[in-house]
């Protein structure tokens, strides 16, 4: 997925100085959100490189009411040069492209000669309208990633990062403009490093050390050394248990996360030669993967390894994978073997809302494994995994049972023009 990251099946294979930082007593606690305290998280990404093929703007999130349905939106990404200090990865989609009256949240049309326009302002705009809705930015990604480990390896590293991340995007202080020019668009940070302690992007390939992680701990001690408690800081972490051990002290991490959110997808995909399930809650029977992953099995190995589960909150795909040239077998072309299906943006990869025009082809029926709770899509050919509303409720029951902290989506262009995934999703949540 673009800018974003492959999937886990792909990728298996001493207590802090009291220096850095003084964790208050109540840190554990819930923290207040779009709702209150008993309104479970509701967390959107926004993708920064949305506006250009796909169109999509800030302005959608308003016209489709996902924006009045979450508490969190988190703006991707935020890059990290070499020493490990943040940059904008793309200047004239953050705050350089000029909105007309239409496409902008307000209604008005960028002036010339303004100061902040872009996404930034449009964001902005967006927490104007919707004062409660908390608004993050999210360093890294998929190819983010690469000089986490730079940033994070000394005491003047991570000293000299935080303070680069936190003057450019909580103060606002950007690149050739005004000092704060943009200054209130962010309340918090979001840490997209994959993976501390094990590769995530190999082309090129990501910085990793052995002591990446002890050193996440620690970059995550600074960043409440220098920003408070008052702002949030949250991390997406990975599906796949054996990164979890390569890279996180889990217990210590969740003490400075304000929430974490758990990688719920890319379990399966294009780099897998069987058509299987990449979001489904419980394995499926007769998987013939050689690792086993579902949401469930990454929801256990957090909370096991001291994860509290009121700030686990489980990620939802609003895209699908696909293979083609699959053969029927006996469960309509589940783990039948094949090449990526061809897609707008991807081979194997494509956003919910195309996949279900597809559904108009009578060629294609719909199969659902109710107790794995996953669905997929199958012409005799095609076979495209993917979560519709029905599967977005099931997912909202398992976040209530398992009482998780919330769902969070990747990616919010992916969903129809009216939201029916985050409308469905935020509605079963509790």
């Amino acid at each position: 997925m673009s800018g974003r990251r492959w999937g886990v099946a792909a990728l298996a294979v001493g207590a802090l100085s009291a220096s850095l930082a003084v964790v208050p007593a109540n840190a554990d606690a819930e923290t207040k959100g779009h709702h209150g305290f008993s309104k479970t998280r509701t967390v959107g990404y926004f993708i920064q490189w949305g506006v250009y093929g796909r169109d999509f703007r800030v302005k959608n999130l308003v016209d489709s009411g996902a924006a009045a349905r979450l508490t969190h939106l988190n703006y991707a990404f935020g890059f990290l040069d070499e020493s490990g200090k943040c940059v904008s990865a793309d200047p004239w989609a953050d705050w350089q492209m000029p909105y007309t009256a239409e496409q902008s949240v307000s209604g008005k049309a960028d002036e010339p000669g303004q100061v902040l326009m872009g996404n930034l302002n449009q964001l902005k705009q967006l927490k104007a309208r919707y004062p409660k809705l908390k608004v993050n930015i999210s360093l890294g990604g998929w190819t983010g990633s690469r000089y986490f480990s730079n940033a994070a390896l000394t005491p003047e590293s991570r000293a000299a990062h935080v303070k680069s991340c936190t003057d450019m995007w909580i103060k606002g202080n950007l690149p050739g403009l005004p000092e704060g020019a943009a200054k209130g668009v962010f309340d918090g940070i979001d840490l997209d490093w994959e993976w501390p302690g094990s590769n995530g992007n190999m082309e090129p390939p990501n910085v990793v050390r052995p002591e990446d992680k002890r050193n996440f701990t620690k970059l995550l001690a600074e960043y409440r050394r220098q920003m408070g408690w008052n702002r949030d800081l949250t991390a997406f972490l990975p599906a796949d248990p054996k990164q979890v051990d390569a890279g996180f002290e889990v217990a210590k991490v969740f003490t400075y996360l304000t929430f974490g959110t758990l990688q719920g997808y890319d379990y399966h995909g294009a780099w897998d030669p069987e058509a299987n399930q990449q979001s489904a809650l419980r394995v499926p029977k007769g998987d013939p993967a050689q690792f086993e992953f579902s949401s469930e099995v990454t929801v256990n190995a957090w909370l096991r390894r001291g994860a509290p589960r009121s700030k686990a909150v489980l990620g939802v795909p609003f895209y699908g994978r696909g293979w083609t040239g699959v053969a029927p077998g006996k469960r309509h072309g589940l783990f039948g073997t094949g090449t990526p299906a061809p897609a707008t943006y991807e081979a194997g990869y494509e956003d919910f809302k195309v996949i279900k025009t597809k559904l108009a082809d009578k060629k294609f029926k719909i199969h659902r494994d109710e107790r794995a709770g996953f669905a997929w899509i199958y012409d005799g050919t095609t076979w495209w995994t993917y979560d519709d509303a029905t599967e977005m409720k099931r997912k909202a029951r398992f976040i209530n049972d398992n009482r998780l902290g919330g769902a969070m989506i990747w990616s919010l262009d992916g969903d129809t023009a009216d939201g029916e995934l985050v409308k469905a999703l935020a509605k079963a949540l509790k």
